[in-house]
């Protein structure tokens, strides 16, 4: 017979007690018995903690690292860490606190440039990109767990490509477009189940999309705007939606700004339904923007305009009015890919 989760309590209870356990406290409860490691890892109790409103929403960004103060880098050491290399970040809306994830066991020496990040049923999962000094895409995947704190290598992606769109829905993240170690543009996208650490191959786009974005609205993932690779300058204003239930895709013609990177605006939904992008909250964050939705509030990273120092900002959904925020130097790098998750 098993043993209790908790001694002395019932089984229902026992697991609400361990429900109730803070993110950053998991870890080390999972290391009191091989029982509660399987249970704290399972999907089944990551879904109990969800039923019973026990997650926290925290921010994930893939940051490049900001360059030392002036004073500081006459002694800074001499370091092994590429200058463009990138660091995963975490932020807490609750207590306002930023910290570093634990470096990826293949990356010792920085993330690869340009990678994406996105979040599935409470894991981290991080994907593709450039090495930085190849400059070859790469196809690795990896996936951090919060209540452990480890990162294990899923299988790579089937073909090697970088500045792809990328969203999840459950288990499943979805990526499509990008190009390859060629710069050839692509028009594929496939489905990485998180769980079974399995790839789908999905039926293709209407056309190649490079340097797009992805967000997942309902049952559909949308990828937007986009380019072919040899006509590079005229992003596209059409978007492609990509019904997740049917399989099929649609396209929509003037479904986000002609001519606007996707990239340096992030694609958001408005309040009126439609896309809207991060650009259009205030003009301090006109030029380049992207945020995260951490339920009535989201984190709202920009500039005023291409080149200008990077803010950070928490705005409230009822109101939109942004809050700066004090951001301790080694957190203000440039974000390049970022998503919320629910530890």
């Amino acid at each position: 017979m098993d043993e209790l989760i908790i001694p002395g309590l019932p089984e229902e209870l026992g697991l609400e007690c361990l429900a109730r356990l803070h993110y950053k406290t998991r870890p080390i409860a999972s290391r009191a018995c091989r029982r509660w490691l399987d249970l704290l890892e399972s999907h089944q109790f990551y879904c109990l903690r969800k039923q019973l409103g026990y997650t926290n929403q925290i921010a994930c960004l893939l940051q490049s690292l900001p360059p030392p103060p002036p004073e500081e880098e006459s002694r800074k050491p001499t370091s092994s860490v590429s200058p463009a290399s990138c660091e995963l970040t975490m932020f807490d809306p609750v207590s306002r606190e930023w910290d570093r994830l634990p470096p990826v066991p293949k990356y010792t020496n920085g993330l690869p440039l340009f990678c994406q990040i996105a979040s599935s049923e409470g894991k981290l999962v991080l994907m593709g990109g450039w090495d930085p000094v190849s400059f070859e895409s790469l196809s690795s995947v990896f996936v951090y767990d919060f209540s452990t704190n480890r990162w294990r290598q899923g299988k790579d992606m089937p073909s090697r490509r970088s500045f792809f769109a990328i969203a999840a829905k459950g288990c499943r993240v979805f990526i499509a477009g990008g190009h390859d170690s060629s710069k050839k543009a692509l028009d594929t996208a496939w489905a990485y189940d998180v769980m079974k650490d399995e790839w789908t191959e999905l039926t293709r786009m209407s056309q190649e999309r490079d340097e797009c974005e992805g967000i997942v609205i309902g049952d559909e993932f949308w990828v937007i705007s986009g380019y072919k690779t040899e006509f590079q300058g005229a992003f596209e204003g059409s978007v492609e939606l990509y019904n997740i239930g049917t399989g099929e895709w649609r396209r929509v013609e003037s479904g986000w700004k002609q001519g606007e990177w996707p990239r340096s605006t992030c694609p958001r939904l408005g309040k009126d339904g439609k896309l809207a992008s991060w650009t259009e909250l205030d003009s301090a964050v006109s030029g380049t923007a992207c945020g995260v939705i951490l339920g009535e509030k989201s984190l709202v990273m920009g500039s005023a305009h291409q080149g200008a120092p990077l803010g950070f900002f928490m705005v409230s959904e009822q109101d939109g009015k942004l809050e700066r925020m004090n951001v301790p130097y080694e957190f203000s790098g440039f974000v390049q890919s970022s998503c919320c998750v629910d530890v």
